[in-house]
This record gives C-alpha cells, structure tokens and sequence, in this order.
C-alpha cells in the first residue's frame, strides 16, 4: 500500500501486523558503538579468547549479531532461561552456540556453568548477551561469577548520530516507506539516542501515517516524537 502525502481522506484503522526485522550480515550497520562486536563475529572461528560475553542495552543488536554468528557457524541459539543441563551436550556438539538474554531473570546457574565448563573442555565457542555486565548480574555461584567475569567483555555503546540516521533509513526501508532527508534529519536530533529508540519511532511514525492516511512529514514526526513513549521490550528478542 502506498501511503498518500495528504492530510485529508478517510482515516485508516492500523493493523498492528508483527514486523519482522531483517537479520543478516548485510543488513548490519556498522558505527563506532558496534564495530569491536561485528570484528569479532566476522573473525569467527578464530576468536582471541573461547568465552566471549556481549553487553549492551536493549535494540543495540545483541540478537542480530547472534543471528549473524548463527547463521555462518551453525551456532545453536538458546535463551538463558531455557538452559538447562538436558540440552548442555547438544550445545556444546554444534561446536560455537549462543546464550541469550542474561539479565532477564533467574536461570539455571548450575547449567549455565556446566556449559561454560564443557565448551573449554571440548574446544567450542560460547557467546553469552545480556542488557547488563557481569558484574551486574546477580550470580549466586561463585564459581561461575569467576568465569564471567574472566570472559572477554564486549560492550555495545550509543550510536553516534551517523549510524543512528542509517538505521533509521534502513528501518524505514524494512517497511517500504522512503522519507525525505530532511525528516529525517529532524527526527534523528530529537529522538533518544539509541537503536531501540529507533526501533520505537519508526514503528510509531508507520502506525500514525497509516491511521492518518498521509506521508511521513515533518509536522507528523514533531507530533510523533512529542508523544512518544519507548514500548516495554523486555518480551521482544528482535530488540534484545
């Protein structure tokens, strides 16, 4: 559907259809906040340390970079919470496999650790995200908070403005919405500086063009970012 430039015509009731965004390696952007992480992924297998820990806010691309590492090493993907000691060996046999979400809630410590153990035993890769450090997490088990934190630590910092205007463009693609430059300009030094932001915005700006039946105009975005509110992401894993 293409969205008309007026401001008049009959209003259009949003949908709420799930988006699904775009994982690849080619549609990762890369800035300065980002650049060690995708250095390390790109240089897989041959990683400078086995235990590798990624850190970094929510929507930072934590999960696109898994999915990145995923998908050129057949890493197997697991949530935090899902670990358990059943699929530990399983893991581990893919040789290189992923643990997401850390910071979410409780998981099993003792699996967790198992893995951590195995993985060193058997010469496999771990890449473990969370929103948090490991010193921000609350470990009970002293063993395993010690080979936390001797993990290589890699952290996800803000983007600078011109990564943030890239992504922008790129999410507003994702949706078949092209905006003018001086949009988005407008939008990119208003906005929070960060890529869930991001992800918040244009989901925004799309649903209010759609109900509106108009573009993406400057006057539409000032409305947009004036009443905005970043959505609770924490049962999103696109935005991990």
């Amino acid at each position: 559907m293409v969205k008309g430039d007026g401001a008049s015509g009959p209003r259009q009731l949003p949908l709420g259809l799930p988006h699904a965004p775009a994982m690849t390696r080619a549609d990762f952007l890369t800035g300065e906040a980002n650049r060690e992480a995708i250095g390390l992924i790109d240089s897989w297998p041959a990683w400078p340390s086995p235990l590798v820990f990624l850190a970094g806010p929510a929507g930072s691309g934590k999960s696109h970079l898994a999915a990145i590492l995923s998908a050129i090493s057949g890493a197997e993907v697991a949530s935090a919470a899902a670990l358990g000691t059943a699929n530990v060996e399983a893991l581990v046999s893919a040789g290189v496999a992923v643990i997401e979400d850390l910071h979410a809630g409780p998981f099993d410590e003792a699996a967790l650790f198992h893995l951590v153990n195995l993985a060193r035993e058997r010469g496999a890769l771990l890449l473990l995200t969370s929103r948090v450090p490991p010193a921000g997490l609350a470990v009970g088990l002293p063993d395993l908070a010690s080979r936390l934190r001797a993990a290589r630590l890699l952290t996800l910092g803000e983007p600078d403005y011109d990564l943030l205007r890239r992504v922008l463009v790129k999410l507003f693609a994702d949706r078949q919405l092209t905006v003018d430059p001086a949009v988005l300009d407008y939008i990119v030094f208003r906005m929070e500086r960060s890529l869930g932001a991001a992800v918040g915005v244009v989901e925004a700006l799309d649903r209010a063009a759609l109900a509106g039946g108009r573009g993406i105009t400057r006057p539409l975005a000032a409305e947009t970012l004036a009443n905005f509110e970043e959505p609770d992401d924490s049962a999103d894993p696109a935005r991990a």
